[in-house]
């Protein structure tokens, strides 16, 4: 049968919609679980401590706060019914036993999170709170494993490669490889004009500090600060300024090493070989002294702020530049999710930066960053897997194939929102935060259940597009809600 012969009964079949159903009764729990913390750490509670109604338990809310916790338990009545409703098409279906499992946990502990919900209401016991979102994490986690399962039994390949290593041999290439240009191979022509040639040159060494990453993890700093700043004073413009300063040099600095080090692999991948050493427009003495310079610069700033987060900011650029380009990347199909480290750092700084010392609040967003990672670069990764194949990379498809890529998608994304939703706990954060979470969380799984399908490179990018909106967007309601609301 073709893809598209499948794809078209999985989609129009009778229970062809399951993983539709399944993916929107996982975001409406989550919902649910972001409304929930914001009204439990907000007066909407205590406005409506009757159950199942307020007052005297069948009043109406006198007050906009009571109308908000009322309507919680109403959404909570209606979830319940969409949850029922993916048990009932599990098992009328032809679902495979663990989605059955999943869906079958998911929806008995609905009830028991319903009763919690209810004592919540009507005690102030903060263990209940935090057993009610646990409770309420662990029937969101039941129905995202339920659809990873799902989507890899019904588009999934059965020739996925059977690797006995991790390793990639590099595919052979006609390109050359070493440092200096071969005979035959000519440097690239620069401009003849002094100030176009400058421009040229430049413009190279702008490209060697990886200037595309700069905007998003110095958005991470910037939520980092943002959050440390809504809990303890020290959030000051020099602050801010010095950290920013900081991280855009040391982002620089750690860009430009790996640009170094995989040079002659950058020479073999389609997506790579113009850049600026692969091509020998930068001598790599002047890039490493360039990478030096910025490095040291940026250890000034942070040093400014405080010695912690020098330390940090010296420490991402060496994780970044050794631990994953030299012994992650071309050695471990773990790359990915182990190098999540280096994006998740900038968190810390930026938290480090206002208080002086690592915090849960920190943590939790660097967390969140390091469960992001593998579910936004994986997207890439099934794009350009033939290039990564060429350049000798274990990456996820390469190794372990396109359907356990997939599949691994939505579980890191599953994690991704679970941590999002614990960070969702902080009293900083409220309605602005919750609305982004789940509108643009469920963007990303949309487009991402649409790759399953789809199975393109077009499709691909969707995806890694909506990893980034997601994040973007998140980090932004951050700074909005602790800022400005």
């Amino acid at each position: 049968m073709s893809r598209d012969a499948r794809e078209s009964r999985a989609w129009d079949g009778g229970h062809g919609r399951f993983p539709g159903l399944l993916a929107a009764a996982a975001m409406a729990v989550y919902l649910l679980l972001l409304v929930g913390a914001t009204t439990a750490l907000t007066d909407a509670a205590s406005a409506c401590a009757a159950w199942p109604a307020c007052g005297d338990g069948l009043a109406l809310p006198s007050t906009a706060d009571g109308y908000v916790a009322l309507g919680h338990r109403v959404a909570a009545v209606l979830v319940g019914l969409l949850v029922a409703g993916v048990l009932l098409s599990a098992w009328r279906g032809d679902e495979s036993r663990r989605v059955r499992a999943a869906t079958t946990l998911s929806a008995l502990l609905y009830p028991l999170q319903a009763g919690l919900g209810a004592l919540v209401a009507t005690t102030a016991g903060g263990a209940l709170r935090a057993a009610h979102l646990v409770v309420g994490m662990v029937i969101f986690g039941g129905l995202v494993a339920a659809l990873a399962w799902t989507l890899e039994t019904r588009t999934g390949s059965k020739d996925a490669p059977t690797p006995t290593t991790d390793t990639v041999e590099p595919v052979a290439s006609d390109e050359p490889t070493l440092d200096e240009p071969e005979p035959g191979r000519d440097r690239p022509s620069l401009p003849d004009s002094p100030l176009a040639r400058a421009k040229t040159v430049a413009y190279a060494y702008f490209r060697l500090t990886k200037p595309r990453l700069m905007w998003l993890l110095c958005l991470v700093a910037s939520a980092g600060m943002a959050l440390a700043g809504s809990i303890q004073p020290g959030l000051t413009p020099g602050v801010m300024l010095a950290t920013l300063g900081g991280g855009v040099l040391s982002i620089g600095s750690a860009g430009t090493l790996n640009h170094v080090l995989e040079r002659d692999i950058d020479r073999k991948m389609q997506r790579t070989s113009d850049r600026p050493l692969a091509t020998d427009i930068v001598p790599v003495r002047n890039a490493l002294a360039f990478a030096a310079v910025l490095a040291v610069a940026s250890v000034a700033l942070f040093a400014s702020v405080n010695l912690l987060a020098a330390v940090l900011g010296l420490g991402a650029i060496a994780f970044y530049s050794v631990v994953y380009t030299l012994l992650l990347k071309p050695n471990t199909v773990q790359n990915t999710v182990i190098g999540g480290a280096a994006g998740a750092l900038p968190a810390l700084i930026g938290w480090v930066a206002v208080t002086g010392s690592i915090g849960w609040g920190g943590l939790a967003l660097a967390t969140v960053i390091f469960l992001w990672t593998p579910a936004h670069f994986y997207n890439l990764a099934l794009a350009y897997k033939d290039d990564y194949e060429r350049g000798g990379f274990p990456m996820m498809p390469v190794v372990r194939g396109e359907t356990v890529t997939r599949k691994h998608i939505v579980w890191y994304l599953g994690a991704t929102l679970v941590a999002a939703g614990a960070l969702g706990t902080m009293t900083a954060l409220g309605s602005v935060y919750v609305l982004t979470s789940v509108l643009f969380g469920g963007v990303f799984l949309w487009m991402v259940v649409r790759l399953h399908y789809e199975q393109s490179e077009g499709a691909a990018f969707r995806a890694f597009h909506a990893s980034n909106a997601y994040l973007g967007a998140l980090l932004l309601a951050i700074v909005v809600d602790t800022l400005v609301v």
